[in-house]
This record gives structure tokens, sequence and C-alpha cells, in this order.
């Protein structure tokens, strides 16, 4: 099987479930800014040293595959999304990054000023991946705003992600010794 395929060479790509958009439509942005996010993450997880963190790290990769197929899928297509087919985010997977979220910080020491990323490379990464998925947010509120998602469960996830992955950043970065370059 060939990777590519051609389809795209006219500047539009598939979605979920059939249909074509320009590669520069608001719902592509969104649904490849996820799949960077899940980039940025695999960095994370193969810098970390902590077997809990990247089995959480990979979670959350899987998860994004979630959303992005949400944000993937045009408005006839809907009826198609689901939980079972992980294809549909869901409340329960809301409340599921809260309890991680209180987990981790219950073991990290949250920082009182502005942090500055780049203390380890998994924690760096971690940083670069709440970015991204900070503009994956801003871009699924925008679709929301124009009646492009089914509910309101992809931006409380992505915004919820964004929180969790703050922590997970400091939390990758208990113990760790500032070089005197970072005085």
């Amino acid at each position: 099987m060939r990777i590519y395929t051609r389809t795209g060479d006219d500047g539009t790509t598939g979605l979920l479930y059939g249909g074509r958009l320009s590669k520069d439509d608001l719902r592509v942005e969104a649904y490849g800014t996820s799949d960077e996010a899940v980039a940025a993450l695999g960095l994370a997880r193969a810098a970390t040293t902590d077997e809990r963190l990247a089995a959480t790290i990979l979670r959350l990769q899987r998860e994004l595959f979630i959303v992005g197929a949400e944000l993937a899928t045009n408005p006839d297509n809907w009826p198609k999304l689901s939980a079972e087919k992980e294809t549909k985010v869901t409340s329960p997977m809301v409340d599921a990054l809260e309890g991680l979220i209180d987990g981790f910080e219950a073991e990290t020491a949250m920082p009182k000023e502005f942090v500055v990323p780049g203390n380890s490379p998994s924690s760096a990464a971690l940083d670069l991946a709440r970015a991204i998925v900070r503009r994956c947010e801003r871009r699924a509120v925008t679709m929301a705003g124009e009646g492009m998602l089914p509910d309101g469960e992809a931006v409380r996830y992505l915004n919820r992600l964004a929180d969790l992955l703050f922590v997970l950043a400091r939390f990758e970065e208990r113990g760790f010794t500032p070089r005197k370059s970072d005085g």
C-alpha cells in the first residue's frame, strides 16, 4: 500500500465518515492541531523515565485521537460519533482528567510565579504540548461558536487537558536542580 494518494494535491483533505474540505478550513486546522499535540506528547513520553507518567501520557495521546475524530466530523455525520467507537468526547473523559490533575497536583509543589519551560526535556515537551492544546482549544471554541461541534465536551476536554499538562510538567520537574545559567 502506498502512503500517498494524490487526492490532497488539489488542497483538500478527507474527513472522518466522508466529505472533503480545504486544508485551510477551520475544522482541518483544529484536528491538525490536536495531531500536533499528540506528537509533542510523544516527545514527552519518549523523554520521561517515570513509568506512571509515560503511561498517563500514552493514555492522553489516545484520547486526543478521540478529540481529533470529533473535530474531523461534519455535522451531518454527528450521529455516527460514539464513545464505544472512540470517536466522541464524553463528560466522564473530562471528569477523569480532573481526577488526574488532583492526583498529580497532590504530589507536586506548584510554582508561585511564571514558569520558564526547559528544566528537562520531558517537562519542556509537556509545556510545548500544553501550548499546542491551548491553540487547539481556541480553534475548538471558534468551531463551537459557529455550530461546528455537537456539544461542548471537546472544548471542556481540551481546557482540562491543558491544565493537566501544566501539572504534569511541574510533576516531571520534581527534584530538578536548576543550572547556574538558569539563575
